[in-house]
């Protein structure tokens, strides 16, 4: 299932910082190394609001991952979409059914535009967005920066009018 985040999951999101170094990306170089920071982290970047939305992805009541949507904004009917997962979550669809469950959201919603960007070296990335009918757009040249290093960044969208996709992903329910 789909919900917003709580200080209660702060463990859930150490354990999910800890399983895999390329989560660190995700977490803006924030040290998610124990509840207290993870708590902070919860309320100011994982937040439930007017122009963020975050749900954490529940696998047996432990928050596993995540699948949000950032810049909300309705004058133009855009929004940014994101998503990452836990190790252990990994390769079971729950990035894919999360993206398609927040974009079902997004667009009944009244949202027409949903955009998302990956680094070129993360196919995963890639096959989820795909797999949730995100079309590939371009790339953005060293778009983003971790450490020192630079990233070219794949650019996907997905239009309120697009088919929707056939996928095998589980369909995983959303609390608002």
């Amino acid at each position: 299932m789909l919900r917003p985040w709580t200080r209660a999951d702060a463990p859930a999101l150490v354990a999910a910082a800890a399983s895999s170094p390329d989560l660190a990306h995700q977490f803006g170089g924030v040290d998610l190394s124990i509840p207290e920071a993870a708590e902070t982290f919860i309320e100011k970047s994982l937040r439930f609001d007017a122009t963020a939305k975050n749900w954490a992805i529940v696998e047996d009541g432990i928050a596993v991952g995540n699948v949000g949507a950032s810049a909300i904004e309705f004058r133009h009917e855009t929004a940014w979409v994101y998503y990452w997962l836990a190790t252990e979550a990994r390769g079971k669809g729950y990035a894919t059914g999360g993206l398609l469950a927040v974009s079902d959201w997004a667009f009944r919603t009244g949202l027409y535009r949903l955009e998302l960007g990956h680094r070129v070296n993360n196919p995963a990335s890639c096959r989820v967005a795909t797999a949730a009918g995100y079309h590939a757009e371009g790339i953005e040249r060293e778009k983003l920066r971790y450490g020192d290093n630079r990233y070219d960044v794949e650019t996907h969208a997905r239009l309120a009018s697009d088919p929707a996709p056939r996928t095998q992903a589980p369909a995983l329910p959303l609390v608002v």
